[in-house]
């Protein structure tokens, strides 16, 4: 199969022939149909994290069931499928707990000593969180996968494995927005509309959306922002408190750097919550006063919107179907695989929602 490889940190991707092993007993061959590119591959493409290369980036793919294990009972050849980078083994703690976003055996690769899933001339390439979005051909556990309607669109339902279900599920599960509430969204990229949606579909009373880019904000008024605040052109802590008049009952960041954060803690009211979705680098720190803990404000953090994507996806896309849940616009642009590399290095200036790869 043909995939984008990244074989050096800071540099394109190439695309390459890969070898793909067969199904394990709980593994599942899917061929991709669609695979969103996200700013977390762009991040790990710029070295972000030292992640063992050669790598197939990628983590927001769809695409059909080709073949499974002998073990595998979800799916069957023919099934249309979403990947999630949120696995979960069924067995640990958390898994137990209902918190599958802290599985500790997520199941991304075979055990040491089996051949792998993915190798290059009989050498090892390892697939971003088990996935490896970017390829013809998806060799993965089969508890990274929930199954779609017959109805939803492959390359719409793509959108969900990452970016919606993190968006989604920040309002729903992590924050638990309540209808009549206000809400501050900072970040209005692909997660962050999401952000801005759910927070509609709650019933969220004012919907403040908060950017440095116009063209972002005019598009977070199409997914349901009452009020919108340029970052570029005023301090977004004063004008938050001052369309609330005080402040809102729920901020969430969406950028995941120390000063968007201790704006989004800023914004609160008395009682409020800080819900932090943008993920940092390890050296990043945050400081907020002391004082204002008395007034019973709360700072979380929240990964991949807490979601339990085998319950949260299929809601989704049902959702979508009714018309209740904006996606098409998520999708700003359709590209190839031989497009991956322009496709990521619009991330570092974006104007659209998400782009994704169509196979």
């Amino acid at each position: 199969m043909k995939a984008a490889v990244l074989n050096q940190f800071n540099s394109d991707l190439s695309i390459e022939e890969i070898d793909v092993a067969d199904p394990g007993p709980h593994e599942v061959l899917v061929r991709t149909v669609a695979s969103g590119v996200c700013q977390t591959d762009r991040t790990m493409q710029c070295g972000a994290q030292a992640l063992a290369l050669p790598l197939v980036l990628g983590h927001e793919a769809s695409g059909i069931v080709e073949r499974v294990g002998s073990d595998v009972t979800y799916v069957r050849p023919g099934d249309r499928v979403a990947t999630c980078a949120s696995a979960f083994c069924g067995v640990c703690r958390w898994c137990m707990s209902g918190e599958l976003q802290h599985c500790e055996d997520k199941k991304r690769a075979r055990p040491a000593g089996r051949t792998p899933r993915l190798s290059r001339v009989g050498e090892a390439v390892d697939a971003f969180v088990g996935l490896g979005g970017f390829a013809e051909v998806l060799l993965v556990h089969e508890r990274t996968l929930v199954r779609l309607p017959e109805a939803m669109p492959l390359d719409i339902a793509a959108l969900l494995g990452c970016a919606g279900i993190t968006g989604l599920g920040a309002v729903r599960r992590a924050a638990n927005v309540q209808a009549g509430q206000t809400v501050a969204v900072i970040g209005c990229g692909g997660v962050g509309l999401n952000v801005v949606q759910g927070a509609r579909l709650a019933g969220a009373s004012r919907i403040i959306a908060v950017d440095k880019i116009p063209e972002k904000l005019e598009f977070a008024k199409k997914f349901g922002a009452t009020d919108v605040v340029d970052a570029s052109a005023c301090d977004p802590v004063e004008a938050v408190r001052e369309i609330t008049r005080g402040g809102v009952d729920h901020a969430i960041e969406v950028v995941g750097i120390a000063v968007t954060i201790e704006q989004a803690f800023a914004m609160l009211d008395t009682m409020g919550t800080a819900t932090v979705v943008g993920v940092a680098r390890p050296d990043v720190e945050v400081r907020i006063p002391a004082t204002e803990l008395l007034l019973e404000k709360k700072l979380q953090g929240t990964k991949m919107g807490s979601t339990r994507f085998r319950l949260d996806i299929p809601l989704y896309c049902q959702l979508y179907l009714d018309g209740r849940l904006e996606l098409d616009a998520l999708l700003s642009e359709r590209v190839p695989l031989a497009g991956v590399n322009a496709a990521l290095k619009d991330l570092d200036h974006p104007l659209g929602a998400r782009a994704v790869l169509t196979f």
